[in-house]
């Protein structure tokens, strides 16, 4: 869903420009342009969001607000360190930001593939279990943080089916895109030609696919789910 007000669809447009200047820089090796535009990225989508929406804004949209905010720290922090420490912090912001998206995402929980379509949810639990595993062997001492991520990433990724098909297509390739962070700095053999590309397009197309399904949603039924919706997720 595009956004209908001007100062939104500016922020957006803007999105989209650094986006490309950024992805480029990936493929060129650009270091330094692909760490200032890699920088700017969440607060464009977040701005886009916050113009888009109005006062006082639901559960869906706080929390997702909250998601973009703690995805650029881990865009961010990990510059400020080195090594496993700046790993970490990556992975400790990029966390907090699954169990966001997992608040926002639950109350509409009896929609998703915990409860419809349940064969999908094989799907999930399987991408993630063959993640773990491939990735097992090289986590070392990490591997206890890298077992956590994994779980919150998959619950992320099926409860985002519960919303809409955006909201599910963008959980999706965020599982895409921490998945290929995890196999090249983990798994063993893994080497993935213009991986920084595959790596920012999936997750900038996640970030904005969820979004547009938060705006989707927004616009459905308001801040919050419908009354049928709340009585089945109990």
């Amino acid at each position: 869903m595009l956004p209908r007000r001007m100062p939104a669809r500016a922020l957006l447009a803007a999105l989209l420009a650094v986006t490309g200047v950024h992805l480029l820089a990936q493929l060129t090796g650009s270091d330094t342009v692909a760490a200032v535009t890699q920088v700017l990225l969440m607060p464009l989508l977040a701005g886009a969001l916050w113009l888009e929406t109005e006062t006082p804004r639901g559960r869906l949209v706080t929390l997702t607000l909250l998601a973009l905010g703690l995805s650029w720290l881990g865009d961010t922090a990990p510059r400020l360190a080195s090594g496993d420490a700046g790993f970490l912090l990556m992975v400790g912001f990029f966390l907090l930001a699954q169990v966001a998206y997992i608040a926002a995402f639950l109350p509409y929980r009896a929609r998703s593939v915990l409860h419809r379509r349940r064969p999908l949810l094989l799907a999930y639990v399987a991408a993630v279990a063959a993640l773990v595993a491939a990735c097992a062997g090289g986590a070392d001492a990490l591997l206890g943080p890298v077992l956590v991520y994994g779980a919150c990433l998959g619950t992320m990724a099926v409860l985002a089916t519960g919303v809409n098909l955006p909201t599910a297509v963008g959980g999706a390739l965020f599982l895409v895109s921490d998945g290929l962070i995890a196999l090249e700095a983990f798994a063993e053999g893994v080497d993935l030609p213009a991986h920084g590309f595959w790596v920012m397009s999936t997750y900038v197309a996640a970030q904005l696919l969820i979004v547009a399904g938060v705006l989707r949603e927004q616009d459905r039924h308001g801040a919050r789910p419908t009354t049928t919706d709340a009585v089945r997720s109990r």
